[in-house]
């Protein structure tokens, strides 16, 4: 039986992208540290038992990461381009009550912001913590879909249709998709999403 989980479920861990790419953050990068590290050192003060893993581009951004971060967050190098690992990382689903990732295709959200190493994260995250994954050959950004683990899915056609995105499959085709990654049985799909954000209508 495929699942896939509610957001609000308990988590065995979470990743987190450390800003550090003077590039993309030209202002307030300190500041968006500060906050980053802030939430990897709530999110591990929770006491759940979730393991929270705090990724870095770099050894330099590591060590800084390293300084202001708990001790029980972990902190590893990986190189990647922008933070936002929910669109670049696996999405993970439960296969017979194990853990099974989703790899999808990400293309800088239709081609808008194109860095290096935004790729292939996800396989070498799941390789690093080995972790099983499928690559799934069409384009889709955990930001696009949200669901309620219990078999609804929501998105948008504004985002997952986009010609920028998968222009060769229908939206019948991306609906079977979206139920052979999730398991999931009703597939809601709205017009538009998020107004004025480059992810061209995230849910």
């Amino acid at each position: 039986m495929k699942r896939w989980p509610a957001e609000w479920e308990p988590h065995q861990a979470v990743w987190i992208g450390f800003p550090g790419n003077p590039e993309e953050w030209p202002v307030g990068l300190e500041a968006a540290q500060l906050e980053v590290a802030a939430f990897a050192n709530a999110v591990s003060d929770r006491g759940a038992g979730e393991t929270v893993v705090l990724v870095c581009r770099n050894k330099v951004d590591a060590n800084v990461a390293q300084a202001l971060v708990a001790p029980c967050v972990i902190v590893v190098t990986e190189s990647f381009g922008d933070i936002w690992l929910r669109d670049t990382a696996p999405i993970f689903s439960i296969d017979s009550e194990s853990l099974s990732g989703r790899n999808f295709g990400f293309n800088g959200w239709g081609g808008k912001y194109q860095m290096p190493g935004d790729q292939d994260i996800g396989q070498r995250l799941a390789k690093r913590f080995d972790l099983p994954i499928e690559d799934q050959g069409w384009i889709l950004e955990g930001g696009a879909i949200d669901g309620d683990g219990a078999g609804r899915l929501i998105t948008t056609e504004q985002c997952v249709l986009n010609a920028n995105r998968n222009d060769h499959l229908t939206k019948e085709q991306v609906d079977q998709h979206l139920c052979e990654a999730f398991g999931k049985q009703n597939i809601c799909w709205l017009g538009d999403g998020l107004i004025a954000d480059h992810t061209d209508g995230h849910v």
